[in-house]
């Protein structure tokens, strides 16, 4: 099923090439098909909002991920291409590029040990039970990304 697109954007659900800069490639050291919440405090994030869902971290992101996911995650390996940039444009959201036509890889990398990858890249990685006592986050201060949410327990 599409993703839904404002108006004008709808092209995003068409068949592109997706690319991630460094500072957000955190959020893709996960199984493909994990579904996760990742949080991190902006400008304007309120202290309350950081203490309810990041408390004391020093972490630069928190991830949440469900502990049905723990051994995926602790046992998968994935794969991090380098692409070349020239034909990638610039969604500004969360560091996403999308290039439009087909890219051939310069380089590809086999990533394993994801838990400790995380820890690398100053991530908190949270294991709950559950992802639902996260839905009001995205009514919240902070940025919340959800990917794969709809493989999520109910």
């Amino acid at each position: 099923m599409p993703s839904e697109r404002s108006p004008g954007m709808e092209w995003l659900n068409g068949p592109l090439v997706w690319a991630i800069d460094e500072w957000h490639q955190a959020m893709y050291l996960f199984p493909r098909d994990c579904p996760r919440v990742l949080l991190w405090p902006k400008e304007e994030s309120t202290q309350e909002d950081v203490d309810r869902y990041l408390g004391p971290s020093a972490a630069r992101i928190v991830a949440y991920i469900e502990s049905s996911w723990a051994d995926t995650l602790e046992n998968t390996s994935i794969y991090r291409y380098q692409l070349p940039t020239t034909t990638f444009e610039d969604l500004e959201d969360a560091g996403m590029f999308v290039s439009r036509v087909a890219v051939t890889p310069m380089a590809t990398t086999r990533v394993e040990g994801l838990p400790e990858r995380l820890a690398s890249e100053n991530v908190e990685l949270r294991v709950v039970e559950s992802l639902m006592p996260l839905r009001d986050v995205w009514n919240s201060t902070l940025h919340a990304s959800g990917i794969r949410l709809r493989n999520a327990k109910n």
